[in-house]
């Protein structure tokens, strides 16, 4: 009875007492103000209340229906990708007073906080090569639609121009944003091979342009012309950065003239997780930094000079009047960043290039094997560690043959682009340090045969 009660706490007496003393002679009077037609007739089909015992064996029942992905060569890229999180990472966030610690709303208070923020903020502003980075977001895709925003707020202009090669559902967050905040959002086609002229879309309303730098299809560009055009227009460069791995070899955005950078730190120090949590990044040029959204920490000393940290900027309405916040966004990843923060200390700058070296010459022993296969084309002529290939039928039936032979070998363009059937024969494979010679030799010989 001990375990039916941590589940379902109240007897009947004990509701029958509750109801008495607020007056009312049943639970449905409860509901009288909610209409009939929005309540339901019969009871939610559910399984009835179990004792722990019970709900642990059911529940590893259902678990036992799934494959693990780590079960499998897994090629899985698209903006969440598999790499290896040193098991220092979760031991040292899940000490208590990190695990359980919340936003710093008295911030001189938590100075360990402060202070891990302090490290992200310039581990961030490093790899990117820009200027100043804000203490972390929700993640890459709701980054990406803050930075449209600000580049609107900076400009003082509504227009933002996005590129083919930018992810579908960083384009679909920024689009939303723009339907309910008054701006507007033009997309460009997507390209798979990377030819696209974005430039040619700029005109005199523009506040922004959005690339993503590899673009979803994993081409790699210079951004140095395009900067240079959105420059002289009056319009700001935001480039989005899905891997941020990539960044330990390909040049920083910064390097190449962006305004805004804006990245999905998942890939360092936070494993998969059906899709979170996750950490945005958000880093800028100086200049830009009171437009930034969410909360900039500073270094200062204390009346006795001892080194401190301190909230230098909080633009959230948590701190501020609504109406003056640049962002809505209640609060940052905290957690997330930490985990980014530490594996990024244990790689240190020469091992964070090597773990970006790994993942480029994996994949590029995956594309030449690949490019072998008969009906396969590689679209890419530069990529980091993710490359798109063409198939002579659609990749979603492929991709569901390769699977009953224990490989997760990408991710369908008819998924990320439903209503585009001229690119359902794409297949987005990525390939990281987690695959080995053994997992690339697999995926090949399966493809040859299931082709």
């Amino acid at each position: 009875m001990s375990n039916l009660m941590r589940y379902l706490p109240h007897t009947e007496a004990d509701r029958r007492t509750m109801l008495a003393t607020i007056g009312v002679s049943s639970i449905d009077d409860l509901y009288r103000d909610v209409p009939p037609s929005a309540r339901l007739t019969r009871p939610v089909d559910l399984p009835h209340h179990m004792s722990e015992l019970e709900v642990e064996r059911t529940v590893s029942r259902l678990a036992a229906k799934n494959r693990p992905a780590g079960s499998m060569a897994s090629f899985l890229g698209a903006g969440a990708y598999r790499h290896h999180v040193p098991a220092a990472v979760d031991h040292l966030i899940q000490r208590g007073e990190f695990l359980t610690s919340y936003t710093p709303y008295q911030p001189e208070v938590s100075q360990g906080t402060l202070q891990y923020l302090f490290e992200f903020q310039t581990q961030v502003a490093l790899i990117t090569g820009m200027d100043v980075a804000n203490a972390s977001m929700y993640d890459g895709a709701t980054s990406c639609a803050e930075a449209v925003m600000m580049a609107n707020r900076v400009t003082r202009r509504g227009k933002a121009v996005l590129s083919g090669g930018l992810h579908p559902h960083y384009r679909e967050v920024v689009e939303t944003y723009a339907r309910w905040s008054g701006f507007s959002a033009k997309s460009a086609t997507p390209d798979p091979r990377g030819e696209e002229d974005i430039a040619a879309l700029i005109d005199g309303e523009t506040s922004c342009v959005v690339v993503q730098n590899p673009s979803v299809f994993g081409h790699v560009r210079d951004l140095t012309p395009l900067a240079a055009a959105c420059q002289k227009a009056g319009a700001l460069l935001v480039v989005a950065v899905t891997e941020v791995v990539s960044l330990g070899l390909i040049a920083p955005p910064g390097e190449m003239g962006a305004d805004i950078v804006v990245a999905e730190g998942q890939s360092i120090g936070n494993a998969l997780g059906f899709g979170g949590p996750y950490v945005g990044l958000f880093a800028t040029r100086e200049r830009y930094v009171r437009h930034m959204p969410g909360r900039l920490v500073g270094e200062t000393a204390d009346v006795d000079g001892r080194r401190g940290w301190v909230l230098t900027l909080s633009t959230r309405e948590q701190h501020i009047r609504r109406e003056k916040a640049t962002s809505n966004i209640c609060t940052n990843s905290g957690l997330c960043a930490l985990a980014f923060t530490i594996h990024m200390a244990l790689l240190g700058d020469a091992g964070f290039i090597r773990l970006a070296e790994i993942n480029h010459a994996r994949a590029s022993a995956l594309a030449g094997k690949l490019a072998t296969v008969k009906g396969v084309e590689v679209l890419n002529d530069a990529f980091f560690n993710e490359f798109t290939l063409r198939l002579p039928k659609p990749a979603a039936g492929i991709v569901d043959h390769l699977v009953d032979k224990d490989v997760l070998a990408g991710v369908p363009g008819g998924r990320l682009w439903p209503d585009r059937p001229e690119l359902a024969d794409l297949l987005l494979v990525a390939a990281t340090e987690t695959n080995d010679e053994e997992d690339i030799d697999r995926f090949v010989r399966t493809l040859a045969e299931v082709l």
